[in-house]
């Protein structure tokens, strides 16, 4: 019965665990803001990264039209 409680308070105390233990972000708003600023900086210079290694950045150069393509 001891077990089954200790398990069931444990098992309690895990759950209730909604995070890291140490939380990435600082407490202070002022750092925090400035932290959230840097992240998605680097969220979008790896998107832009991202473009450019799969060549998405390069302009395309065919035509959304037929052209002729010989002298008229």
């Amino acid at each position: 019965m001891r077990r089954l409680i200790f398990a069931t308070l444990l098992a309690l105390a895990i759950s209730s665990n909604t995070g890291c233990f140490v939380p990435i972000y600082d407490a202070d708003p002022a750092v925090r803001a400035r932290q959230l600023i840097f992240t998605s900086e680097d969220l979008r210079a790896l998107r832009q990264e991202w473009h450019r290694f799969w060549f998405l950045d390069m302009p395309d150069h065919q035509s959304p039209w037929r052209v002729h393509g010989g002298i008229l």
